[in-house]
């Protein structure tokens, strides 16, 4: 699947690799686990809004939307937001534009003329890395272990080889690595 821009990942997860609980909740990434949003123990989100700043649309899941859509301060003003749904009304939302098939986001991106997205949402970021379309992934793993849940790692039709970028710790414990997918 050729594309002209280049798909970007972000994630928070637990050590043992789940980006949410099987429910969809998201706590365990809150260092105190009273669900707020998490910061870097200085005031600061890890580097999340730099890197939305540096990118030029989102491409998210219907469950990724679901969980940001009520939120009162949506964080991605100026930028368009892509969800991938079959079931969510193409009007259910003014914020977003709704694709039905993974072909037809890219299509859409592409047209729109995105250099940098950034895919977000277990599922959505594994269809975006089985078609080829992942050039570099932020994985920032908090000190929990949880068990179960959802992972946006699954089959793959062969080895996704990575190149190490850089690794940074943050106060309370959590580790965010950058790799770049090998190759592209």
């Amino acid at each position: 699947m050729a594309a002209a821009f280049t798909g970007h990942v972000f994630l928070g997860m637990s050590v043992d690799g789940f980006i949410a609980r099987l429910d969809g909740t998201l706590s365990f990434l809150d260092a105190d686990g009273g669900g707020g949003p998490p910061d870097d123990g200085e005031g600061g989100d890890f580097g999340f809004a730099d890197f939305v700043a540096g990118v030029d649309a989102i491409v998210m899941g219907r469950s990724t939307y679901d969980f940001i859509a009520p939120f009162d301060d949506w964080p991605y003003q100026g930028r368009p937001v892509h969800v991938l749904s079959t079931t969510l009304d193409p009007g259910a939302d003014p914020r977003i534009t709704v694709h039905r098939s993974l072909d037809d986001a890219v299509a859409a991106l592409t047209a729109g003329g995105v250099r940098r997205a950034y895919v977000d949402g277990g599922r959505t970021v594994h269809a975006f890395l089985r078609a080829g379309l992942i050039a570099d992934l932020t994985l920032s793993r908090v000190p929990v272990l949880i068990g179960t849940g959802l992972t946006p790692f699954g089959e793959l039709a062969a080895d996704i080889p990575l190149e190490h970028v850089r690794t940074q710790t943050f106060r309370g414990g959590m580790v965010q690595s950058t790799y770049r997918v090998a190759g592209r």
